[in-house]
């Protein structure tokens, strides 16, 4: 009874999470610190060597890192086509004029509108910012990109289901210890759970607002 419960509780979650997400969902791109060797080792320029150092550099807390380490040798036509099919989630409201520019298709103009309208609240804000530009499908597109940080101390499980490779058992354990004071107290309490390379992961997509 209680798998089934727990199947139910997961399947309201997913169906909720495409009107909450403050990740961009991003079905059609591979994540860097998830995805398998041979996924990794099919995306175009990216093979077998480019797999091992990806994995090997596990996690990945910036693009400008993973650019770094298999994009360096390659033109910015090559780079695009890595960046269609793998890509880390880039924090909205910290990352880099330079990195922005890593999406494919984005400009200086463009990343510029990016960083116009900071902080963002949530991604619905990215969405109305970004749509004075661009027509719904390439926010659409853009948005798989970006994610807007979760505070620990709020979000719903229907936000916090949207960090990539969380389930609902982990959901569970970051509401467990709510109030958080420090990030600090977030890695003690769910290191007990994940070592600290997943911690530093899911580290990359909360923050706690004071």
């Amino acid at each position: 009874m209680r798998r089934h419960v727990l199947a139910v509780t997961t399947a309201v979650v997913l169906a909720a999470t495409s009107a909450s997400a403050q990740v961009g969902t991003n079905p059609t791109l591979l994540n860097p610190n998830l995805a398998s060797q041979e996924e990794l080792g099919a995306v175009p320029h990216v093979g077998a060597a480019g797999a091992a150092k990806i994995l090997e550099g596990r996690p990945w807390r910036s693009v400008a890192a993973l650019d770094a380490a298999i994009c360096a040798a390659l033109s910015d036509e090559q780079r695009d086509a890595v960046y269609a099919r793998l890509w880390l989630p880039i924090n909205l409201n910290h990352v880099a004029d330079a990195e922005i520019q890593l999406i494919p298709g984005v400009g200086r103009r463009m990343a510029h509108e990016f960083e116009e309208y900071r902080p963002y609240a949530a991604l619905a804000q990215f969405r109305r910012e970004i749509g004075k530009y661009v027509d719904e499908d390439e926010v659409a597109r853009l948005e798989q990109y970006v994610f807007v940080p979760l505070d620990l101390n709020t979000a719903s499980a229907e936000r916090l289901a949207t960090i990539p490779g969380i389930g609902p058992r982990m959901i569970h354990e970051f509401e467990e210890y709510r109030p958080y004071a420090a990030i600090e107290q977030f890695r003690r309490e769910i290191g007990k759970y994940v070592d600290e390379d997943e911690v530093a992961r899911f580290e990359r997509y909360v923050t706690i607002v004071p």
